[in-house]
This record gives structure tokens, sequence and C-alpha cells, in this order.
């Protein structure tokens, strides 16, 4: 699946089986709690903390994979939302970044 056609599922299903929306202040909301979930994960999955039972930690990596796609969706629809092509938007982005630090990294000695 493209971005672009990302975006138009998750476009035909909020307005099919979700209703509507959510307002982009609520989604913003929710984007930060699903990235919120993501990061309790990665704490236990590649951080310090543990997990509370066995089958908690069993589960992570599949609910790993949940929380991200929750992430993306809700960043789908903002996106869809405000105008933003994603598409377009990450090409940008990856050619500013490409400018920006095409010495940069390679001259950094923490990541030899």
């Amino acid at each position: 699946m493209t971005i672009k056609e990302a975006q138009q599922t998750v476009d035909h299903w909020i307005n099919t089986i979700g209703i509507r929306y959510y307002g982009e202040l609520t989604n913003t909301a929710i984007l930060m709690e699903e990235v919120g979930e993501v990061a309790r994960l990665m704490a236990r999955l590649y951080g310090e903390q543990s997990f509370k039972t066995p089958e908690q930690e069993a589960s992570a990596p599949a609910d790993l994979a949940d929380e991200m796609a929750d992430v993306l969706f809700v960043l789908i629809c903002l996106a869809n939302q405000t105008g933003v092509d994603l598409t377009v938007a990450l090409q940008k982005n990856l050619e500013k970044k490409t400018l920006r630090d095409a010495n940069r990294h390679a001259s950094n000695e923490k990541l030899k």
C-alpha cells in the first residue's frame, strides 16, 4: 500500500465505519496517547523497564506493531483533515534532510 493509498483507505474507513473525523485537536491528543503507548513498549522491550507479567512480555512484539499502526492511523487522519499530502511531505522532508545532513552524519565520530 502506498502512502497515498493509505490516506485514501483511512479516509474511506473514517467516512463509512467511523462516521466522521474527530476534531483536529482531539486527534492530536489521541496521537500523543498512541505515541505514549509506543514509548511504554519501547522502554520495556529495549530499555531497562520490565514487564509486569510474562504474558505481557510474550505479546509485546505484536503489541508494538499494533501501537505503531495506531500512531500511523491517527497521523494519517490528521494529514487528511489538514490537507497534507503525506507522500509529497515525506519527499520534501527527505530532500531537506539530504541537503542539510549530507556530511553531518558521516563526520560524526559518535556514529563510527
